[in-house]
């Protein structure tokens, strides 16, 4: 496999900022789809509608050197890069019961150093990625800086337009604006800041269940590089 991958720009929100989106991305993906089954899942953090667990370290042999090429080419990164945690996901949440936190979009780290990366491993073609832009403040990214701002304005939202149905949100909506998506394929990776507004887009008729073979299955990734 090689270390230089053809990517797909793109550019998000008023800044322009990329995401990278790789075909292919794995050289084994069918053994990282096998490794999925097994138990270990559990619900791990506020804004994932489903469970998680740790992927093998070992994943790291086979796509490290395409990532890292991808953060140096995209994003400029070459000093280093430090992973923080690696989740196999798999969405088996109704809507019914989603919270406030999965019913919007969501960033995951405010750090200017954060990244995230989703790596689709189900060969149905579920919801990719969505991103978005916050109305009230015109923010696609929210940094450390701003995020007091972002959530005053949020909350201002919520109380003017009311809290969102029992839903996964589906394009654009009184409170964001979605500014771009990546289709779920299959070995397709999707590379993006950590601060980007975004959400799983999630497709009306999806069976909610937590077979990694049956359900949207996905390699989530959280790291930061310089």
């Amino acid at each position: 496999m090689t270390n230089q991958p053809t990517v797909t720009l793109l550019e998000l929100g008023l800044s322009a900022r990329p995401a990278a989106i790789v075909e292919g991305f794995a050289a084994a993906p069918a053994l990282w789809r096998d490794q999925a089954l097994g138990s270990g899942y559990e619900a791990r953090g506020d804004f994932y509608p489903g469970p998680r667990k740790h992927v093998d370290p070992g994943y790291f042999s086979d796509v490290g050197g395409r990532l890292g090429a991808v953060m140096r080419s995209v994003f400029g990164c070459s000093q280093s890069l430090k992973v923080d945690r690696a989740l196999y996901s798999i969405v088996d949440t109704p809507p019914k019961d989603l919270s406030l936190a999965q019913r919007i979009p969501h960033f995951d780290d405010s750090s200017d150093h954060a990244f995230a990366m989703v790596h689709y491993l189900s060969h149905t073609p579920f919801g990719g990625t969505a991103f978005y832009r916050h109305k009230s403040t015109g923010l696609s990214q929210i940094p450390a800086q701003r995020h007091a701002e972002y959530l005053q304005a949020l909350t201002r939202d919520l109380d003017i337009h009311g809290e969102p149905e029992p839903s996964y949100i589906a394009g654009s909506t009184a409170i964001f604006e979605q500014t771009g998506q990546v289709d779920f394929s299959y070995n397709r990776a999707v590379i993006y800041h950590g601060n980007q507004l975004h959400c799983p887009m999630i497709l009306e008729n999806l069976e909610h269940v937590s077979d990694p073979f049956r359900g949207r299955l996905t390699i989530a990734v959280f790291f930061r590089a310089m």
